[in-house]
């Protein structure tokens, strides 16, 4: 049995972490009282919930704090049989005060005599209990909301037993490095196709612009040095039962050279890993 547990301070995401769980036919439950996920994971264990890919909950701060306090206990005390994976998501404050900004939501902690800031700093207490129980912590201040789901997708589902999945992501700098990178390589030594007239609205995925790059001597010396690499060291992570590996590259704008790069080294290792994704963050 799959039991998938989604928390996270308010406006991080959750919900659409647990929409996109939803998608993939997970029966999914919002807003569970801490205190009833063991008579949950006996409801679930019938029968009529064998055509679900799983069971989805989300545990938040609209709990009672005494419960979210027995968290760990209550999650150890499962059968052995559930496979529960604790998804806990968060974000930069400002990021979460400016969505609450833009949305107009009240924070559930929120009253006339807390303001919002210290709302959130009350919940990330609240919540310590299951983000230090967390297998698995995403960081959203970043992203979209198709990289959350395209994140989700990745991180809990793209693999099975004895397998990785691995996502190859495009970047720039100026943007900052991704927060869910596991390698990073910078890849601005490269010619930079923005200075070329004629290329500088193309991206990496336009032939003009690999052509470009492919007449570079540096750009084969460069992904020769990354396949080799790679052939050596992600079978290793592999075996260590890594569930997932994101490997970013990045040149300045995200706009040509990382782009480039990440194509290629998605091309090259879709046979050898079949749970790849690739993923452009600045051009979508």
């Amino acid at each position: 049995m799959r039991l998938i547990i989604i928390s996270g301070r308010s406006g991080s995401g959750k919900s659409t972490a647990l929409n996109q769980l939803e998608d993939e036919g997970f029966y999914c439950i919002d807003n569970l009282p801490v205190s009833l996920l063991p008579a949950l994971v006996d409801k679930i264990s019938g029968a009529e919930y064998e055509l679900f890919q799983g069971t989805a909950v989300c545990i938040d701060a609209r709990n009672a704090w005494k419960d979210l306090e027995t968290f760990r206990a209550i999650l150890d005390s499962l059968p052995s049989s559930v496979d529960s994976h604790v998804l806990f998501l968060d974000a930069q404050e400002q990021i979460l005060i400016q969505r609450f900004g833009e949305t107009r939501r009240r924070h559930p902690l929120s009253t006339d005599s807390i303001p919002l800031a210290e709302a959130i700093d009350r919940e990330s207490e609240l919540l310590e209990p299951i983000s230090g129980s967390a297998s698995l912590v995403l960081d959203t201040s970043q992203m979209t909301i198709y990289e959350l789901r395209d994140a989700v997708k990745q991180r809990l589902l793209g693999t099975s037993a004895g397998s990785m999945s691995i996502l190859v992501q495009s970047f720039g700098f100026k943007r900052g490095v991704p927060s869910d990178a596991n390698l990073v390589f910078d890849v601005r030594m490269l010619p930079n196709p923005h200075w070329v007239k004629e290329l500088r609205m193309k991206t990496g995925l336009d032939p003009e612009v690999c052509q470009f790059l492919e007449e570079q001597p540096l750009t084969a010396e460069l992904y020769s040095d990354l396949c080799r690499y790679l052939d050596t060291w992600l079978p290793r992570y592999r075996e260590g039962n890594r569930s997932y590996m994101t490997i970013a590259l990045g040149c300045t704008g995200g706009q040509h050279r990382s782009v480039y790069l990440a194509n290629r080294l998605f091309q090259h290792y879709q046979e050898q890993y079949p749970a790849i994704h690739v993923r452009h963050r600045e051009i979508g």
